[in-house]
């Protein structure tokens, strides 16, 4: 087991009417706010006018950005950047899912940037300063709003790449479950996805961590497994929305990390997919994930694989080793169909195979998949690829 550093200093609130406490959190940094959110989802939920009005009513002045993509865009952190020099801005405060809170992240570090942003994404050693932050969570997915994290694209030149830096935790997230009712069936699903690959590139690494992290991740893959149906099926079940949302917090809080290494081989091999077809990360992160497990599952990564069959899905442990392990992966598969999620590259776009070497390309070379306990070569990431085309 290696020595590890742990430390979270976001505060949650989370439950219903946490809202209340926003002017509080906020006017710890300041009263001038950069109000950050993307469609008009958070207008109909209500959730935009309960803001606005907790605002007024205790004298905090805001400006906006909206419109933040579903993979943000460089170009609209940009906007957000020039607002917040311009105007002296002193608090972030996204509305919204992983992509806003995303573009939040990088907005802060850039306000306190002289160059392109751009830069910084490319370049985590640029950091200097953020701005706080204070989240309102309406998609339960990514764990933005209890993370160190964010990752930005640009369409320009059809890079993606991640920001990492202690001082992006957000000072404070309000998670209220009620919030989330009205995401639809296939971003809920997407999201159930999201937060079970975050935990997957943890649990099959092989690495020897404690006890309690491992169940951890267990936990949080048994509670998408069953909240997940239901919450697509069910959408203002409560029980099940709060469950996933405090399953995405766990799952990527830096906590199953502890004295675990991964290279996040999935999310590299995810990240072209978004890039090149426009997909909406989640379910990337399904086809991609399940195609990878294949590929994973050998003589010496077995016993993660029975474990996983066991101790998540119940699969009865006296079976054969490689029949669990075999189960496992395609009962691990099933629960995204259940969920409505296809699970080929055709399915999301893809005319044919001629994509498949530069894309495997980029991901060995850009996120140096070729190197750690579970390294990928390109050959060995062109056959995962062809694997679930």
């Amino acid at each position: 087991m290696k020595a590890f550093e742990y430390n979270i200093p976001t505060k949650v609130a989370f439950g219903r009417n946490q809202i209340e406490k926003l002017p509080g959190y906020v006017e710890e940094y300041g009263k001038k706010v950069l109000l950050v959110y993307g469609g008009g989802s958070i207008k109909r939920i209500g959730i935009y006018d309960k803001v606005v009005e907790l605002f007024e009513k205790n004298g905090i002045t805001f400006l906006e950005l909206s419109g933040v993509e579903p993979n943000p865009q460089i170009a609209t952190v940009r906007k957000g950047v020039q607002l917040c020099k311009e105007n002296a801005i002193q608090v972030i405060v996204p509305i919204g899912g992983g992509s806003t809170i995303d573009a939040a992240k990088a907005i802060a570090v850039g306000a306190f940037y002289e160059g392109d942003v751009w830069d910084i994404v490319k370049d985590n050693s640029l950091i200097t300063e953020a701005l706080p932050i204070v989240t309102v969570l309406t998609v339960a997915a990514t764990g933005s709003e209890m993370d160190s994290s964010a990752v930005i694209s640009n369409e320009q030149t059809r890079d993606k790449a991640e920001i990492n830096d202690d001082i992006l935790y957000p000072r404070a997230s309000i998670l209220d479950p009620g919030y989330t009712f009205s995401v639809p069936a296939y971003h809920t699903a997407a999201g159930v996805s999201d937060i079970m690959s975050h935990v997957f590139e943890y649990y099959f690494t092989g690495e020897e961590v404690l006890d309690i992290e491992t169940g951890m991740m267990e936990s949080v893959l048994r509670t998408c497994i069953q909240y997940g149906p239901i919450a697509v099926a069910e959408p203002d079940n409560e029980q099940a929305r709060a469950n996933l949302m405090w399953a995405a917090s766990w799952a990527i809080n830096g906590f199953i990390a502890c004295g675990n290494e991964s290279s996040w081989p999935a999310h590299a091999m995810e990240y072209q997919l978004t890039t090149r077809y426009g997909l909406t990360h989640g379910h990337g992160m399904a086809i991609i994930e399940n195609a990878w497990m294949q590929h994973r599952c050998n003589e010496n990564t077995l016993p993660l694989f029975v474990r996983y069959g066991v101790n998540v899905f119940g699969i009865d442990e006296s079976l054969p080793d490689k029949t669990i392990a075999r189960m496992a992966i395609e009962k691990t598969r099933e629960v995204y169909e259940k969920m409505g999620l296809s699970m080929t590259l055709r399915s999301i776009g893809a005319k044919d195979e001629s994509d498949i070497p530069q894309m495997a390309k980029n991901a060995v070379e850009e996120f140096g998949l070729d190197e750690g306990n579970m390294a990928l070569s390109v050959e060995d990431v062109e056959s995962i690829y062809r694997s679930c085309f």
